[in-house]
C-alpha cells in the first residue's frame, strides 16, 4: 500500500462472546516481537469497552508506558487497526438494534413473520418464531412479474415491447410492469414513519433483483424527506428469492446505523487517527474500511477471522491437504472447511433467525462451547445449548455461574491454572476457582448415583461430560465434508479458539483424522486472521443468460470485466497499486428446470464454466445433467487488494527444516498433574510451548500450554514444537465408544449413541435433499429418513416431518415380515400401499437392509419417505379433492424390489408409475416419471448412505454393542414416557380422559384414553370412531401411530431422542373398518393430511393441553399434462403441490408450565413443509402470486388468542386444473376452558373478467382460466380460557 507503515504500530482485535482478543506489532513485522492480550468481552465493573481496552493494554506494552484508563489514545504511530466484532450477531440475539420500518409489495406486507411458514422446533408446542427485525411495515401498490416461466413445456420466451409493459431486466428475463407505484403514495407513506421517529427503512419489492426501478424510486424520495439509512434490497443483495432478500435489507436497516455508531464510539476513543486505517472483518473474509462496514455483512465478523487465520497459515500449496477449522470458543464452535486454496462461500444463511443473503464464510456453528452448561436430564447427559456467557460465566469465574465444560476440563486436570491468565474476581487478579467447580460437580454426581442407583466417579461424570460434547462438535464437521462429497479422514484438524485445544484430538480420533494443527496463535487465531486478512471488494449482478454459445460468453466477459473496473477503482483510492490487486471472477449456475445453484469461479483465466460446473455438481450431489441447459443466475467479482502482512513458512516445510528432539519429561516439563484420560488419572507432564526449541518431540500423554492455550496430547499422539505451529499426530485409534460388550448400560454412552443415531438420520436427509431434482423434497423438504432395527422398530428419526414420524415403523414392520428370509444384499424395497404401513400414495417409501458381514444375518433396515409431486391418477398433483377409490389417487405399490442384487429395476418403476396407473378409468400415469426415478434413486443413494455410516459404528465398536444401544436408546424413551405419563396423572388426579371430534362431513374421531399408572397399563382407545367414509378422508392405521407418537413426543416437552420406545408403553386400538382402518381399497389421500391432524387435535384436546390449531393442510395443485383418458396420449406438463399454514391453538396452563397465545400463521403439528418463495413460484409457474398474508382475527379469543389463519391468492396466467383438499371449512377449530373457537376456513374462485364469486368448498377440482384467481383462507387456531 502506498500509505507508509514501517516501523509503525499494527493492532487486531477479535471480540468474542467471551473473550477479546488482541495482538499487536511494534512495526518489526517478526513474529517473536508480536504482542498478544486478552480480556473479558464483558466486564463492566472495570471498562466499558473491551477493544478500546485492548488497545490501551497493547500500546502500553509496545511502548512501555503508562497508560490511564478514560482517556483518548492517541495512535498517530499506529498505521492500522483491524477489528472483527460480534456486534451485530449481538444485536440480532438481543434485539437491541436501530428502530427501522419495512416497506414492500401490496400484499406481502406479513412475508417476513411468515417466513416459509415452517416451525423451528417441531416438538414444541409452544411454537416460538423470531419476532421481526423491523417497528413498522408499509406496503405500496406496486407490481412486477416474470413473463416466462421454466416449466413451460413449450419452452416460450418473450420478448419485450414497451408499448406492452414489458421490459429486459437486470438479470436478462423479460419483466411485465403490472403496477407503476404512484409517488404521493410513497412519499406520504414515508411521512407517516419518519413522524413516527423511525430514520431507518429497509425496501424489499418483488423481483427487484431485476427490476429495481421501483425500489430506487423510494430510495430517493426517503432521502429527501430525511431518513439517516436506507437499505434496498437490490442493492443489499441482488438475487433471486423475495424473502431472504427482504430479511437481508431489513437486517442491514436494523443493523448498520449500531455499527456505525459503535464505530463512532471507537473513534471518539482514538486521537490523532487521520493516518490510521480502521478497518473490519467482513462475513465473507475480507477487510473493509470502517466507513463501508454494514450490519449485513458483519454477522460472522469475528468466526471469518479465524477462517482466515486457519487458511492462510496451516494450508500447504504443495501437498493441497485440505484443512477443517475447529474454533471452539466460551459460547460456541464454529466449523468449517479449507481446500483447494480458496476460501469457500455460501450464499444464504440464518442468523440468529435472520435469514441472510449476502457472500459469507461457509461457516457451521453448533451451541457447545467452553461456557455450554452441563445436564443431567431423563437418564442423558446433556451439554448446551444453554451457555453460561460470558457473565456470568462458568462456575469457576468466580462470578456465581453454573456448571460448564470449562469446569469439567478444569476439574480433570485438563487446565492448567497456574499458566492461565489471572483475570477473574472482583479485582481481576485471581485465578481459576477449582473449589467451586469441584463442589458442584460432586453434588451433580450424587443426583446421577442416586438416580441410576450406580457409583460413578466426579471424574466419570465430568469425562462424560466432555465426550458427549465432543460428539456433538463432530456431528456438523461430518456435515460440512460429507455434504460436500469431501471424505472427512482426508483433512487435516486446525484446533483454535479458547477451549479448542482440549478438545480437537479427541474430535479428530472420532472423525478418523491422524492429523491435528495447532498454531502458536491458536487461542486467538481470529484475531491473528484478522492481522493477516486482505482487503476484498464484492460486486455481483443478476442475471439470466444460457451458459451457450460464443455471443453470450463474450456478453458475459464485458459484463465481468465492468465489475472489475468498478472494483479496481475502489481498492486504488484505498492505496493498492494494481500489482497488489487480485481479481476473481465467478458465474452462479444452475441447471435449466432446477432452483440448486453453485458458485464457479474461473480457473486460470479459461471460460470452461460449463465443464467446472458439471464436475462440481457431480461431485457435491452425485450426479450431473449433461442433457439440460445451464442457466447463469448471477455474476460475481471479488476483488482482493493483497496486504501482505507476513509470510510464514508451512508446516510440513517446518517439519522438515526442524530436526526431530526427543523431549524428556523429567527435564523439560515445567510441573506434573494429575490428569484423567479414558478411566483413571494419569500424572501428566506439563510443558510451557515458549519453553520449548523448535523440532521437539512430545510423547503423549502431555498437556502443551502456555498464557493463552490449552492443548491435550493423550497416550496414543504425539506432538512435534516447530516455530509457528504444534504438529500433533495420532499415532493409533485410542479410545473406543465402548470397552467390550456388557449388560450394564453407560448413561455416557447412551448419551453419545443417541447423537450418532440421530447424525446418521440426519446425514441421510442432507444426502436425499441433495441429490433428489423435484421442488418438494429439494425445496420443501417433504421427506423423513429414520434407523430401524430388524424388527422394523423405529431407532432413529431426524426431524422432519412429524406424520411420517410414526407411521415408518408401522410399514417396515409390516415388510420386514412379509420378506422374512427372503432378502439378499443388494435387495431394496418399495412400497407405498395403505394396507401395508403406507400413509397416502404420493408417500413413496424405500426400504434398505442391511447384513452382517460375519454371518450375513439382518441387522437393520435404514428408510427414506418422500412425498413425490405426481404419481398419475386422475388429477395433476396426485391429490385429487374427491377421489373415492385407491386407484384414483395414482399408483399404488403394495411391496416390490426397486433394486434387485444391486440392480436398479427401471422397467418396473415404469410399469408401475406411468403405465399401469393409466390402465384405470379416467386416470394418468405419472405426469413427471423422469422427476420420480431421479428422486427414487435419491432416496437409494441416501438409505445407502445410512447403511455405510452405521456399518462404520459397527466396525469401530462392535455389531453387539450398537444393537445394545439401539434397544437401551428405545428403552430409555419408553421409561421417560412412562414418568410423563405418570406427571399428568398426578397433575389431574384422573386415569381416565376422553375426547371426541368431527370431520367436516360429520365422521367422528373418539378418543378415551385409561392410565394405570400401577400396572403399566396406558390404552388409546379408538371405539366408537365413524366407519371409514367414501371419499379420501380415510387414514390407515400407521397415521394415528404416528399422530399419538407426536404427542407423546411433545408431552414430555423435553429433549429425548424419537423412536419406538415412545410407543413401547402404549397400547393403541383401533376399530377394523373405521376411518382410521381403512379396508378395501378405499380413498386414502385426505387421511394423511387431513385426519391425522384432527387426531392430533383429539389426543392434546383429551388431556387439556391446548386448543385446537387450524387442524389443516390446506393442500392445494394444480398442472397440466398427463394420459389423456380418451385418446391415450401423452403430454408433457407440469404439477405443482403445496400445503398452507394456518392458525395455532392456544395453549393451557398445566403441568407443563404457563399457557400461550397462538402463533399466527404457521404449520402445525402433522406437517412442517416449506413454502416455495414468490419469486421463484412465479418463475417456475404461470402464476401471479397476488398476496400471502395473515388472516387477521381468525383467530380464536381467550385469556390465551388463538393464532390467526394466512390468506394465498394466486392469479393464473394460463389454464390449468387446479385442486383443493381442506378441513375445517365447516367445524371450526375449538377453543378450550371457555376459549372461543378460531374461525372456519374458506376457499374461493374469483372467475375472470365477470369477477363471479365462488365458494369452492373444503374439497374441490377446477379448471381455471387465464385471470381467474384463487383465495385460500385458512383457519385459525382456538383460544384459551375466557377473557377477563
Amino acid at each position: 500500500m502506498t500509505v507508509d507503515t514501517i516501523n509503525k504500530i499494527r493492532i487486531a482485535i477479535d471480540r468474542g462472546g467471551t473473550f477479546t482478543d488482541c495482538i499487536g506489532n511494534p512495526g518489526t513485522g517478526k513474529l517473536e516481537d508480536d504482542v498478544v492480550i486478552k480480556l473479558l468481552s464483558v466486564d463492566p465493573k472495570n471498562y466499558p469497552d473491551a477493544p478500546l481496552e485492548g488497545i490501551r493494554r497493547l500500546l502500553e506494552v509496545i511502548r512501555c508506558e503508562k497508560i490511564p484508563r478514560g482517556t483518548p489514545l492517541d495512535i498517530s504511530d499506529v498505521s492500522s487497526i483491524r477489528m472483527g466484532t460480534t456486534l451485530a450477531t449481538n444485536c440480532a440475539l438481543e434485539r437491541n438494534g436501530e428502530r427501522c420500518a419495512f416497506i414492500t409489495t401490496k400484499g406481502f406486507k406479513d412475508i417476513l413473520m411468515i417466513g416459509d411458514q415452517s416451525r423451528p422446533d417441531i416438538f414444541d408446542l409452544n411454537i416460538k418464531k423470531t419476532e421481526p427485525l423491523y417497528d413498522m411495515v408499509v406496503e405500496i401498490d406496486e407490481r412486477v412479474t416474470l413473463e416466462d416461466f421454466s416449466e413451460d413445456p413449450l419452452c416460450h420466451k418473450s420478448e419485450a415491447r414497451e408499448n406492452d409493459n414489458t421490459v429486459v431486466g437486470n438479470s436478462g428475463e423479460v419483466v411485465r410492469v403490472l403496477k407503476v407505484p404512484s409517488i404521493e403514495e410513497i412519499r406520504s407513506s414515508l411521512q407517516l414513519i419518519y413522524q413516527s421517529g423511525i430514520r431507518s427503512i429497509a425496501v424489499a419489492f418483488l423481483h427487484s433483483y431485476t427490476y429495481p426501478l421501483h425500489e430506487q424510486l423510494v430510495g430517493r424520495i426517503a432521502k429527501a424527506i430525511g431518513f439517516t439509512h436506507v437499505s434496498l434490497s437490490s442493492e443489499v443483495s441482488p438475487m433471486i428469492k423475495h424473502l431472504p432478500r427482504a430479511h437481508s435489507a431489513v437486517a442491514d436497516a436494523y443493523l448498520t446505523p449500531v455499527i456505525k455508531k459503535y464505530l463512532d464510539g471507537i473513534e471518539s476513543g482514538l486521537t490523532n487517527s487521520s493516518k490510521t486505517s480502521l478497518q473490519f472483518m467482513q462475513s465473507d473474509g475480507g477487510l473493509v474500511e470502517g466507513h463501508k462496514f454494514s450490519g449485513l455483512k458483519s454477522i460472522l465478523s469475528g468466526p471469518a477471522g479465524g477462517v482466515v487465520g486457519y487458511s492462510s497459515t496451516c494450508y500447504d500449496s504443495e501437498n493441497k491437504i485440505p484443512l477443517i477449522g475447529f474454533d471452539m470458543g466460551g459460547t460456541s464452535t464454529d466449523v468449517s472447511r479449507y481446500g483447494d486454496g480458496q476460501l469457500e462461500h455460501v450464499f444464504e444463511t440464518t442468523t440468529a433467525g435472520i435469514v441472510i443473503q449476502s457472500p459469507q464464510l461457509n461457516i457451521s456453528t453448533v451451541a457447545s462451547g467452553g461456557s455450554s452448561r452441563l445436564f443431567w436430564e431423563n437418564g442423558l447427559f446433556r451439554v448446551g445449548p444453554e451457555s453460561a456467557t460470558a457473565d456470568p460465566g462458568p462456575a469457576a469465574y468466580r462470578k456465581g455461574g453454573p456448571l460448564t465444560i470449562t469446569d469439567a476440563n478444569l476439574f480433570l486436570g485438563r487446565l492448567v491454572p497456574e499458566f492461565f491468565p489471572k483475570i477473574f474476581g472482583p479485582n481481576e487478579d485471581e485465578s481459576l476457582d477449582l473449589k467451586t467447580t469441584t463442589k458442584k460437580l460432586t453434588e451433580l454426581t450424587e443426583t446421577i448415583n442416586k438416580d441410576l442407583g450406580t457409583s460413578m466417579t466426579p471424574d466419570e461424570v465430568a469425562y462424560g461430560f466432555v465426550k458427549v460434547a465432543n460428539e456433538a462438535m463432530a456431528r456438523p464437521i461430518r456435515a460440512i465434508t460429507e455434504a460436500k462429497g469431501h471424505v472427512v479422514s482426508d483433512h487435516r484438524l486446525v484446533t483454535f479458539g479458547g477451549a479448542g485445544g482440549q478438545h480437537a484430538v479427541a474430535v479428530a480420533e472420532s472423525l478418523g483424522i491422524s492429523v491435528v494443527l495447532a498454531h502458536r496463535y491458536s487461542s486467538i487465531l481470529s484475531a491473528y486472521g484478522i492481522f493477516l486478512a486482505d482487503v476484498v471488494e464484492e460486486s455481483q449482478e443478476p442475471c439470466f443468460f444460457m451458459l451457450d454459445g460464443s455471443k453470450r460468453m463474450t456478453k458475459l466477459q464485458n459484463r465481468l470485466d465492468h465489475l472489475i473496473e468498478k472494483s479496481k477503482e475502489s481498492l486504488s483510492i484505498q492505496g493498492f497499486p494494481e500489482s497488489q490487486m487480485v481479481f476473481e471472477k465467478y458465474l452462479n449456475l444452475r441447471y435449466e428446470g432446477t432452483e440448486t445453484s453453485l458458485m464457479i469461479m474461473q480457473h486460470e483465466g479459461e471460460y470452461d464454466f460449463a465443464k467446472w460446473f458439471s464436475e462440481a455438481h457431480h461431485r457435491e450431489f452425485g450426479f450431473s445433467f449433461p442433457e439440460k441447459a445451464i442457466i447463469v443466475d448471477d455474476i460475481r467479482i471479488r476483488a482482493i487488494g493483497k496486504s501482505h502482512v507476513r509470510d510464514e513458512e508451512s508446516v510440513d516445510v517446518q517439519l522438515k527444516k526442524y530436526e526431530r528432539i526427543q523431549v524428556s519429561a523429567a527435564d523439560d516439563a515445567s510441573l506434573f498433574k494429575e490428569v484423567y484420560f479414558n478411566d483413571r488419572r494419569v500424572n501428566t507432564p506439563v510443558f510451557r510451548i515458549d519453553n520449548m526449541r523448535y523440532g521437539s518431540v512430545i510423547n503423549g500423554p502431555a498437556i502443551l500450554a502456555d498464557g493463552t492455550q490449552t492443548n491435550i496430547i493423550p497416550e496414543n499422539a504425539e506432538a512435534t514444537v516447530l516455530k509457528s505451529h504444534i504438529f500433533i499426530n495420532l499415532l493409533s485409534r485410542g479410545e473406543k465408544l465402548t470397552h467390550g460388550v456388557s449388560d450394564r448400560i453407560d448413561p455416557v454412552m447412551l448419551s453419545i449413541f443417541s447423537h450418532r443415531f440421530m447424525d446418521i438420520a440426519e446425514q441421510m436427509g442432507t444426502q436425499l435433499t441433495k441429490t433428489s431434482v423435484s421442488t418438494n423434497v429439494k425445496e420443501r423438504l417433504d421427506f423423513s429418513c429414520a434407523l430401524f432395527d430388524p424388527s422394523g422398530n423405529l431407532v432413529a428419526n431426524a426431524p422432519h416431518l412429524p406424520v411420517h414420524l410414526g407411521s415408518m415403523s408401522t410399514c417396515i414392520a409390516a415388510q420386514a415380515k412379509l420378506w422374512e428370509d427372503k432378502l439378499k444384499p443388494g435387495d431394496v424395497i418399495v412400497t407405498n400401499h395403505p394396507e401395508i404401513g403406507g400413509t397416502h400414495l404420493p408417500d413413496i417409501t424405500i426400504i434398505s437392509p442391511a447384513f452382517s458381514e460375519v454371518d450375513g444375518k439382518l441387522i437393520f433396515f435404514v428408510a427414506s419417505r418422500a412425498h413425490h409431486a405426481d404419481i398419475g391418477g386422475i388429477s395433476p398433483g396426485s391429490m385429487p379433492p374427491n377421489s373415492k377409490e385407491l386407484y384414483e389417487e395414482g399408483a399404488a405399490i403394495y411391496s416390490e424390489l426397486i433394486v434387485k442384487e444391486g440392480k436398479f429395476q427401471e422397467e418396473l418403476i415404469r410399469y408401475l408409475l406411468l403405465e399401469k396407473p393409466a390402465t384405470y378409468p379416467n386416470c394418468s400415469g405419472s405426469r413427471r416419471i423422469s422427476d420420480n426415478i431421479s428422486d427414487l434413486k435419491a432416496q437409494i443413494a441416501a438409505n445407502n448412505k445410512g447403511i455405510n455410516l452405521i456399518a462404520k459404528l459397527m466396525n469401530a465398536n462392535g455389531r453387539d454393542t450398537v444393537v445394545k444401544y439401539m434397544e437401551a436408546i428405545q428403552l430409555n424413551a419408553s421409561e421417560t414416557i412412562k414418568k410423563m405419563l405418570k406427571q399428568m396423572t398426578f397433575h389431574f388426579n384422573a386415569t381416565k380422559f376422553s375426547s371426541e371430534d368431527l370431520m367436516d362431513d360429520g365422521t367422528v374421531i373418539k378418543l378415551n384414553v385409561s392410565l394405570d399408572v400401577e400396572k403399566e397399563e396406558y390404552i388409546f382407545d379408538f371405539e366408537g370412531t365413524s366407519p371409514q367414509v367414501y371419499g379420501n378422508l380415510n387414514a390407515p392405521e400407521a397415521i394415528t401411530n404416528s399422530a399419538i407418537l407426536y404427542c407423546l413426543r411433545c408431552l414430555v416437552n423435553e429433549d429425548i431422542p424419537l423412536n419406538q420406545g415412545c410407543l413401547k408403553p402404549i397400547t393403541v386400538k383401533i376399530p377394523k373398518g373405521s376411518i382410521l382402518s381403512p379396508i378395501d381399497g378405499i380413498a386414502v389421500v385426505g387421511g394423511n393430511v387431513m385426519t391425522s391432524q384432527r387426531v392430533t387435535d383429539v389426543v392434546l384436546k383429551a388431556f387439556n393441553v391446548m386448543a385446537d390449531s387450524q387442524g389443516d393442510c390446506n393442500n392445494f395443485t394444480f398442472g397440466t399434462g398427463g394420459t389423456d383418458p380418451k385418446t391415450g396420449a401423452v403430454a408433457q406438463g407440469f404439477g405443482y403441490y403445496e400445503t398452507i399454514c394456518g392458525g395455532h391453538g392456544a395453549g393451557a396452563d398445566s403441568w407443563r408450565g404457563p399457557g400461550w397465545n397462538g402463533t399466527n400463521a404457521v404449520h402445525t403439528n402433522m406437517t412442517n413443509t416449506r413454502m416455495t418463495d414468490t419469486e421463484v413460484f412465479e418463475r417456475r409457474y404461470p402464476v401471479i402470486l397476488r398476496q400471502f398474508a395473515v388472516r387477521t382475527g381468525s383467530g380464536g379469543k381467550g385469556k390465551y388468542k388463538g393464532g390467526d389463519g394466512a390468506v394465498r391468492e394466486i392469479e393464473f396466467r394460463q389454464p390449468v386444473q387446479a385442486s383443493i383438499l381442506s378441513e375445517r371449512r365447516v367445524i371450526a377449530p375449538h377453543g378450550i376452558n371457555g376459549g372461543e373457537n378460531g374461525s372456519r376456513g374458506l376457499n374461493i374462485w374469483i372467475r375472470g373478467a365477470s369477477q363471479n364469486v365462488i365458494n369452492l368448498g373444503g374439497k374441490n377440482s377446477v379448471h381455471v382460466k387465464a385471470g381467474d384467481r384463487i383465495i385460500i383462507e385458512t383457519p385459525g387456531g382456538g383460544g384459551c380460557g375466557r377473557s377477563e
